[in-house]
């Protein structure tokens, strides 16, 4: 593929922004390339600056469930920025998403907008904080919940393909607040829990890590965690900013039947639009300014464009079925993958649940952190770039997901899988 405009797009990047993106994992550092530089998307496919096509799994990193610009989602983004693009007020709209979302999220009691998943996670750390009177946050090695300073501690996501793991620039004494746990593994809480007594507010945990790659929660981890967490006077939170609306239209925890104290949500609803949420029981959330001791505000926060791409795709997602259907196509992408690539199980793990998926240049399972980092990341270098060059995008990283939507057909999956087990068959 010819990338000339990329290219050049590219260096003119670099001389006026940090890398060259407004976001690091989009550098393609850690796969050695320079990055395409993208102009449109349609469904499920994606097209650079220079006219190539791909069919898309990063799919802006989880939101575009119904595939990309779907009609009914524009129009309401359309209809909604004619009558203007931000008010610092209330809107009808506004208490109509939060009814969708306590709809299908019942854990989710009382519920407010912000304007990201990190703003919405970091807004639930100071609320659980506040309202128990406790500083200490357990959170899980490889598990990314944004780039506030409390959750920049052995984070995932681009935070892994960097030099600096976690980051420069937050101080000793806050990382001090951080616990970090090892997932799946309780008794690694335990211990945390027995040392810090009285002094946990919180535990926060991607209830199905994506941010390492995709690693499934073992049967029983989040239930003993849970009740772990409120033995010792703690509240939990899921951080469902990918996973919320995907695995299930309640979340992962809609799917896995629990009910965490606060959940964050982030990316899908608002279809695409910078949009956030976090909430929970209301007792604590009555903790909240101007009811209570803990303050939060957003101008934008609610903001009229993106609470209407919200609705639209809640809407959109419950009249299509749209989780099954990118299920569906998962299933047959991860089994027809498996069935091709059987001759390579000791040196490749392929880690799915519902429409998210990994596959990890390593044998055996991945179930933590420390089995994510054993996955050879120099293969996933070049297996990246051969599949790019076919037309396949995804994230130029070992440690990122795959996203599905309900546009994806099996004429995509089928080349999907034969681009894909070719690039691995090279690779290995």
């Amino acid at each position: 593929m010819k990338r000339n405009k990329s290219l050049k797009a590219v260096k003119r990047a670099e001389s006026l922004m940090p890398g060259g993106v407004s976001s690091p994992v989009r550098a393609f550092k850690s796969v050695g390339l320079s990055p395409v530089v993208i102009k449109k998307a349609h469904g499920s496919r994606i097209y650079d600056i220079d006219g190539n096509e791909y069919i898309d799994y990063v799919m802006s990193y989880g939101p575009m469930l119904l595939g990309h610009a779907d009609e009914r989602v524009v129009k309401a983004v359309s209809s909604s920025a004619a009558d203007g693009f931000s008010f610092g007020a209330t809107t009808e709209a506004e208490i109509e998403l939060a009814g969708l979302i306590n709809k299908h999220f019942p854990s989710i009691e009382s519920v407010r907008l912000v304007n990201s998943g990190t703003e919405a996670v970091m807004s639930a750390v100071r609320l659980a904080r506040g309202f128990t009177g406790r500083s200490k946050i357990i959170k899980f090695e490889g598990c990314y919940h944004g780039h506030s300073d409390s959750m920049l501690v052995k984070a995932g996501s681009g935070a892994l393909t960097t030099s600096v793991p976690s980051s420069a620039g937050i101080p000793e004494n806050l990382s001090k607040e951080t616990l970090v746990a090892a997932y799946n593994d309780i008794l690694s809480v335990k211990n945390l829990f027995s040392a810090h007594k009285g002094e946990i507010a919180a535990v926060i945990i991607e209830p199905v890590a994506a941010n390492m790659g995709v690693v499934l929660p073992e049967e029983d981890f989040l239930k003993n965690l849970m009740d772990l967490a409120r033995d010792n006077g703690s509240l939990v939170i899921f951080d469902e900013v990918i996973t919320g609306f995907r695995l299930s239209l309640g979340g992962a925890q809609g799917l896995f039947g629990l009910k965490p104290d606060i959940t964050c949500l982030g990316k899908i609803i608002g279809g695409g639009l910078p949009i956030g949420a976090f909430g929970g029981r209301k007792d604590i959330m009555e903790y909240l300014s101007p009811l209570g001791p803990v303050y939060q505000a957003g101008t934008l926060s609610g903001n009229p464009v993106c609470v209407a791409a919200g609705i639209a795709t809640v809407k959109a997602i419950e009249e299509d079925d749209a989780v099954s259907k990118a299920n569906s196509a998962a299933d047959y992408l991860v089994k027809s993958l498996k069935d091709e690539l059987k001759n390579f199980n000791d040196k490749i793990t392929i880690n799915y649940i519902s429409s998210i998926l990994t596959v990890f240049f390593k044998g055996g399972s991945v179930r933590n952190f420390n089995d994510v980092m054993k996955s050879d990341a120099n293969r996933f270098k070049g297996f990246f770039a051969s599949v790019l060059d076919a037309g396949i995008f995804m994230a130029p990283s070992q440690y990122e997901a795959m996203f599905l939507s309900s546009k994806h057909t099996t004429q995509d999956t089928d080349k999907t899988v034969s681009i894909i087990s070719e690039a691995i068959k090279n690779s290995l």
